[in-house]
């Protein structure tokens, strides 16, 4: 069969199109704006990518057309395909017809941390000879692939709340029908799908709502936003999960004093299981693993399994990954796009570098961030770094001087990218540690960096 993927180069289309050539599919796809890590990782499967979204791709017409999000009516290839009546659909319904019917499905959902959750998890099963598939919105380097088939029956998938396609305006996370479910947050978050957060609840208890009673949901226990979900209706058993000793969960952790969340005791129940040790660090890692470690437990894998897995657990690529150093200056790349996540980002590093300098750039990037939402809140969460740089380009949509004055002197603008590195490179010392923020390409602000701080060198 040939499939036909719009908007291929996202990393949730992309996995859908590396698990359809893994099925024996002929896949072919198009895009805008293609940058690594999912464009060289599509080129490896040999999938053939058209630039744009022009009709004539249609030509000739594929078996079926799996339509992304991104792509809206009034699209030359869209328009087409309405008219001719080629056979189409959204990359999760896909996903549930095609390879999730049959499967175990461990899906991880909530407004932070999903990414990591799902590749700590699908690494846990792995380590336990389980060979699971999963569906990553990221590159686990214990992988070096954010998709694969797997065998029966575990299939491990990051379960995003954002709509499903033009003709579908459900979350995503609802065809998946998962047997384990994590539900690690909840925050108002996708400004330009959901008008409150009462509305994303709603799609969180949709979720909830086809659980089986068989099944299992994992959830933080110190989220209050979820409690509200949970309240809604639920009939499925729950544990939960908390980093902080305050909290009565199934799942917790001792850390040690003055520690930064690499080494820490598991819990279950209140007694001591193991110890963690792993080169991750923040509490909101801690929090991610107990959470894997919980819904591995409900799919048959012994927690100490898991714990020998972890120590294992390389990362993924863009959450606090080293780019490089130069200088004796450190640059790092993450994902982070949220107050929420900013902050514990920050949290983690800082615990990790002590005394020394923390120079964050950010790029407000996502839709939620370009519509302004969290300007009040932005300031606050960059409290950690010793200096702020923050990228607003002339279409940001709302004035960023604001928060850059509330961060006084530590604060810093840029209206363009060649700009930033410029200045910040002359500006940066020995031992700092540079913490570059987007959910984007950034413009290969980090690679231009590294490349003026070795001229300076």
């Amino acid at each position: 069969m040939h499939v036909h993927i719009l908007g291929i180069c996202g990393t949730f289309m992309g996995g859908v199109a590396a698990i359809a050539r893994a099925a024996g599919h002929r896949v072919t796809g198009s895009d805008t704006n293609v940058y690594p890590p999912m464009s060289t990782q599509l080129q490896a499967l040999g999938i053939e990518l058209t630039e744009g979204f022009d009709a004539a791709q249609l030509d000739p017409a594929p078996d079926v057309v799996i339509v992304g999000n991104v792509l809206t009516r009034g699209r030359p290839v869209i328009e087409t395909l309405l008219e001719r009546s080629i056979p189409y659909t959204s990359g999760p319904e896909w996903m549930s017809r095609e390879v999730l019917r049959d499967r175990w499905v461990l899906a991880v959902a909530g407004t932070h941390g999903k990414t990591t959750t799902t590749s700590i998890l699908a690494w846990i099963l792995e380590y336990a000879n389980l060979a699971p598939g999963f569906l990553i919105g990221g590159v686990p380097e214990n992988f070096d692939t954010s998709a694969r088939l797997g065998g029966a029956p575990f299939f491990v998938i990051e379960a995003d709340e954002y709509d499903t396609a033009f003709f579908d305006k459900r979350a995503k996370f609802v065809h998946y029908r998962p047997r384990t479910l994590v539900l690690n947050n909840l925050e108002f978050d996708h400004a330009d799908i959901y008008p409150d957060l009462a509305a994303i609840q709603r799609q969180f208890h949709h979720l909830v709502r086809i659980v089986p009673g068989s099944g299992r949901i994992v959830h933080n226990a110190n989220d209050p936003r979820l409690d509200q979900v949970l309240t809604m209706g639920c009939w499925t058993p729950l544990e939960s999960f908390s980093s902080a000793g305050t909290a009565v969960a199934t799942w917790s952790l001792n850390l040690p004093e003055g520690g930064d969340f690499s080494a820490f005791d598991v819990l279950h129940a209140g007694q001591t299981i193991g110890t963690v040790a792993w080169q991750m660090s923040g509490a909101h890692n801690a929090e991610n693993a107990l959470a894997a470690i919980a819904a591995a437990h409900h799919a048959g894998v012994p927690t100490g399994t898991a714990i020998e897995a972890l120590t294992q657990f390389k990362g993924i690529r863009r959450r606090m990954e080293l780019r490089g150093v130069a200088a004796d200056i450190k640059v790092y790349d993450d994902f982070a796009h949220h107050p929420t996540a900013i902050a514990t980002t920050l949290d983690g590093l800082r615990r990790k570098v002590g005394t020394e300098r923390i120079v964050a750039v950010l790029e407000p990037r996502s839709a939620t961030m370009r519509l302004g939402v969290h300007a009040t809140t932005l300031a606050p969460s960059l409290a950690q770094a010793d200096e702020v740089w923050l990228f607003a380009p002339p279409d940001l949509g709302w004035d960023a001087a604001g928060v850059v004055q509330q961060l006084g002197d530590r604060g810093h603008l840029a209206g363009d990218v060649d700009t930033l590195v410029t200045d910040l490179s002359q500006r940066l010392r020995p031992r700092d540690h540079v913490l570059i923020m987007s959910n984007g390409g950034f413009g290969g602000v980090h690679g231009k960096l590294l490349t003026a701080l070795e001229a300076r060198a």
